[in-house]
């Protein structure tokens, strides 16, 4: 569909259709070819289009000088690799009998990806076979393959959504316990499937999985420290707050037991108190109850302006808000000994900070919330995030669905770079046929926009099709077949 819409953006702009095709053919869109270059588009039309292509998208074109030959070849130079860059490993070379599997099967007439022959000689290295088995075995698993490929014009999309709609009828909507760590709360079947889909920009019950590293990994008393470090204190945790009307200022009574099971002192409640805005002057006083320390913090007030009760209640408020130590988002931090390790399950989650924590294995810990991963590690390891997800939540409830239903509603949802919800404000909001749209949601709002706009509908899809009655372009419907009657000879007459 996308192929359609950039040779109609060109012909509107009165560029050829033989080279609008070409290029949309190539995969080039209409902000692609604005910031290609000449020698780029050369490679698909020629050079006299290309330029031609440019200027009339408003690009300032020219002709290519031609580079002159230089006499000797100059000496490559050495690139020092720099310290943040991983320079990608070589490609591994084909083993003898990977070599011998790949001409079998090209004999056969067919083809097999590489990482399947790989793992077919992984598995019969150690066992001698002559080549008549080696075929009968790469025969069948030809078969296999080929068995399992989508067939042409087979509606894979509508497959996906029913195998998983339908398993998803019979999901319940309640919150379970995280399985082994019965403290946490954690969203499951149909209302955690939605927020997947949906593309949720924060889940109901965020959490994390968190794995320390395997120097630290064992010891219980790091894995305290570590969670410690990761769990957010706030003021009121550590603290009682009171309000004195009378002197306009708030009271700390700082608990020692919670400030020491925190490793914190009363310093780091003056610290932390100081930083935070709209706070007047801090200072120590002596309870008269229990004898210990206490910080008094008076209202700031502006000058010639009278503290209020309201900016009394305000301080009160911020606080007891005020995150003495941890990371921001980080209610809690649960210990639970797995195998021979000892792992960190959290409420709440904030990726990119926990990752940058020393102790913490960055490889194997994970979060929840789909848009966090995609911020911090990109659009592929969301991708893997949805399919992780979304093919647990089903699986936790017994419900079975094959995997590639669930890979092809990911792709579907991150093939453009970002991670998009499928409903109105996505995928489904994003379709180019006209009718596909209304016919989801708000229907006279988009016939009405693409009616003032002049929006063309090709009749590419089965929303469209069966809204106009005619056949839909899959299967038997995606081919016109045309009867030639053989004239009869004169004798048969």
């Amino acid at each position: 569909m996308a192929r359609k819409d950039t040779v109609e953006a060109l012909k509107k702009r009165k560029i050829g259709s033989k080279a609008a095709e070409t290029l949309a053919e190539a995969g080039f869109t209409l902000s692609t070819i604005k910031k290609a270059s000449v020698e780029k588009l050369s490679k698909y039309i020629s050079e006299d289009d290309a330029i031609r292509v440019l200027k009339k998208l408003g690009v300032d074109a020219k002709k290519p000088k031609k580079k002159k030959e230089p006499k000797k070849k100059p000496k490559a130079k050495k690139i020092e690799p720099q310290p943040d860059i991983k320079i990608p490993k070589k490609v591994p070379q084909q083993t003898k009998l990977e070599k011998e599997l790949t001409r079998i099967v090209e004999d056969l007439g067919g083809s097999l990806p590489r990482l399947v022959i790989s793992q077919l000689a992984d598995r019969i290295e150690t066992i001698r076979l002559s080549k008549k088995v080696k075929k009968e075995i790469l025969t069948r698993m030809l078969e296999k393959f080929d068995a399992h490929l989508v067939d042409p014009n087979e509606s894979a999309g509508i497959v996906s959504a029913q195998s998983i709609g339908e398993p998803g009828t019979q999901m319940t909507m309640r919150t379970f316990h995280y399985a082994g760590v019965a403290e946490i709360n954690v969203t499951l079947g149909l209302p955690r499937l939605i927020e997947i889909v949906d593309a949720r920009r924060s889940p109901s019950t965020p959490m994390m999985e968190i794995h320390l590293k395997a120097s630290v990994m064992d010891d219980l008393d790091n894995a305290r420290k570590a969670a410690s470090d990761i769990e957010a204190t706030n003021l009121e945790d550590v603290s009682d707050i009171d309000t004195d009307m009378f002197s306009m200022q708030v009271i700390i009574r700082p608990d020692a037991d919670k400030l020491s099971s925190d490793n914190l002192t009363v310093k780091d409640l003056e610290k932390a108190v100081k930083k935070m805005r709209g706070t007047g002057t801090v200072e120590y006083e002596k309870d008269d109850e229990t004898g210990g320390e206490i910080l008094v913090v008076k209202v700031m007030a502006k000058t010639g302006e009278k503290s209020s009760f309201k900016k009394l209640q305000k301080l009160r408020e911020n606080l007891a808000a005020l995150r003495i130590k941890g990371i921001k988002g980080i209610t809690r931090a649960i210990i639970r000994k797995q195998g021979d390790e000892y792992v960190i399950y959290t409420e709440g989650s904030n990726f990119k900070e926990v990752l940058d924590t020393e102790t913490i294995d960055p490889t194997r810990t994970t979060t929840n919330n789909i848009q966090e991963i995609y911020e911090v590690l990109g659009v592929e390891a969301a991708r893997n995030s949805i399919i992780k997800e979304a093919s647990s939540t089903l699986g936790e409830q017994g419900l079975t669905v094959d995997l590639r239903h669930i890979m092809l509603v990911s792709d579907i949802m991150t093939n453009d770079g970002d991670v998009k919800a499928i409903g109105r404000h996505g995928i489904s909001g994003r379709k180019s046929s006209v009718l596909a749209r209304a016919a989801f949601e708000i229907t006279s709002t988009h016939l009405m926009r693409a009616a003032i706009i002049g929006e063309e509908d090709f009749l590419d899809g089965v929303a469209e099709n069966v809204i106009v009655g005619q056949p839909v372009t899959l299967g038997t419907g995606a081919v016109t077949l045309v009867y030639r009657p053989i004239a009869q000879s004169k004798k048969g007459a």
